[in-house]
């Protein structure tokens, strides 16, 4: 009968930039925008439950809720901007789990995801954001999930309100989100990138 194997299991994922990142203790160091922006335009909201020729990726959902925190918190800065912009940087290692399979999973997987999230801001400098830029970032994120919900995933719009309210936005882009279409993944890192230098260069 052989021995117990008492080795340690590997609990790192290796990226495309050579680096390896241990999913346990995420050291920031080991955390590359290249790494996170392919991943996140490979990863699909809603399961790729989606209409569309392409998946509607993270990295494209990132893009939005950007777009709506600049309208609803016109005082924000690039820091907080590139926060919400990175505000799902941790599915580029994890996935994207729906809300209803994260609440069964409990508060480890959350934990997981904030320590992750943690030392993605201290890899570009973010640092902790206060209360107020978390909430800000969460109703953004809330009002994008509506309209991905009703444009790309099935949702009417009254089911969609029950789940995520109606966001109330100027009728510019209102008018822009209820066209959504989801962009190829080569667009979509693409874009995400561009952001990324345009805000994260604190």
């Amino acid at each position: 009968m052989s021995a117990e194997d008492t080795s340690p299991k590997r609990a790192w994922q290796r990226m495309l930039s050579g680096r390896r990142l241990d999913l346990l203790d995420p050291q920031a160091d080991d955390i590359e925008i290249e790494d996170i922006a392919h991943g996140l335009a490979r990863v699909a909201r809603w399961n790729g439950q989606t209409v569309g020729d392409h998946a509607f990726s993270v990295a494209q959902h990132s893009l939005v809720v950007t777009d709506i925190v600049r309208t609803i918190e016109p005082r924000f800065g690039a820091r907080e901007l590139c926060a919400a912009l990175l505000h799902d940087a941790p599915e580029y290692v994890i996935g994207d789990l729906i809300s209803p399979f994260k609440a069964a999973i409990g508060f480890d997987y959350k934990a997981f995801e904030q320590k992750l999230l943690a030392a993605i801001h201290d890899r570009f400098g973010l640092g902790r954001m206060d209360a107020y830029v978390v909430s800000v970032i969460k109703r953004a994120d809330t009002m994008a999930a509506y309209y991905e919900a009703t444009t790309l995933a099935g949702f009417a719009p009254e089911e969609a309100e029950r789940f995520f309210g109606r966001p109330d936005l100027p009728d510019v882009i209102d008018r822009e989100l209820r066209g959504l279409t989801p962009h190829s993944t080569t667009d979509a890192q693409t874009r995400f990138l561009g952001e990324f230098k345009a805000l994260c260069s604190l």
